[in-house]
């Protein structure tokens, strides 16, 4: 199930910084500041599966 929530999180990430430099490159903001929310989001599932495996050690 980790590696799941691993591959989400990266998922999340990449999808968000192609949504933010679409959304840079046409010049609206609202897509870009949804790719950033979006790579905050997968920032914070990273950093939780991060602790997670830190407590199994």
């Amino acid at each position: 199930m980790a590696a799941n929530e691993k591959t989400k999180a990266k998922t999340e990430q990449a999808v968000g910084k192609t949504k933010e430099a679409v959304g840079r490159s046409v010049g609206n903001e609202r897509l870009t500041a949804e790719g950033r929310a979006e790579q905050a989001r997968g920032d914070a599932r990273q950093a939780k599966e991060k602790l997670k495996d830190t407590g199994r050690r």
